[in-house]
């Protein structure tokens, strides 16, 4: 194989890449958002420089996404935390449990999405939305919701998951040292919300060891939202480079 046709492949394996290359529209996906203030010292404690913390707010997510080109159906959960960047609000994406093979390689490489590999389920049980958390055989987080409750403005819903999104990669050389170490941020396009409810909402977190979301304790829920929408995943822009401490 030629060098042209090495460098024109998305990733390898060369004979069938992990993933196609982007961009990625996502059709009526689905999100259960759990938005819980917690701890502030344990939120400044993983929020990384330039990123700063006011209110320790978190929203705990579970997205189902049954139809998204090039990857397929599945669904993931996580931690995304309230930020500040450059006076702006956003959002910094904590963490990320998914099971599908070429989302969480295209997440990891393409992108900066700290994902991992678990297991995420939304579902409607009777008059209850419901959104689990497993990593291995054990339940690390439960919510509940109130299943289309109240109508909730569309704008709203839109600022809730279109709010700029910040991320970290860190990706070691081959001496183990950091190759990459950045911060960057990415925004969604052609965001259309389908639907938008909110209702009354709990949550409980579990103690794990290697998927340690209760580092974040619940110690109040201060809303809850069930959204659908169309979207596109943009590629990220790199905001700052640890490696030389300077912004892009």
């Amino acid at each position: 194989m030629r060098s042209e046709d090495v460098l024109s492949q998305p990733t390898t394996p060369l004979s069938g890449p992990a993933y196609p290359p982007g961009p990625y529209r996502f059709y009526r996906r689905e999100y259960l958002n759990i938005t819980y203030r917690t701890d502030p010292d344990a939120m400044r404690a993983v929020v990384p420089e330039p990123l700063e913390v006011g209110d320790p707010l978190v929203r705990f997510e579970v997205i189902r996404m049954p139809d998204t080109t090039g990857l397929g159906d599945y669904t993931e959960s996580g931690q995304v935390l309230r930020v500040r960047h450059d006076g702006e609000p956003a959002d910094y994406i904590h963490c990320m449990y998914l099971d599908n093979a070429p989302a969480i390689a295209v997440g990891r490489e393409a992108g900066a999405y700290p994902k991992k590999l678990g297991n995420a389920r939304l579902y409607t049980d009777s008059d209850t939305l419901v959104g689990t958390l497993d990593y291995g055989s054990l339940r690390v987080a439960c919510a509940t919701m109130g299943y289309k409750h109240r109508p909730l403005d569309p704008e709203e819903a839109r600022a809730e998951v279109g709010s700029p999104t910040y991320m970290l990669k860190i990706v070691p050389g081959y001496d183990g040292l950091p190759r990459i170490a950045e911060l960057v941020r990415a925004d969604f396009t052609d965001l259309e919300i389908l639907g938008a409810w909110t209702g009354p909402a709990r949550l409980q977190l579990f103690e794990h060891a290697l998927a340690p979301l209760a580092d974040l304790p619940v110690r109040e829920v201060v809303s809850a939202s069930h959204v659908l929408t169309n979207l596109t995943l943009p590629s990220p822009k790199i905001v700052h480079d640890y490696l030389d401490g300077a912004s892009a």
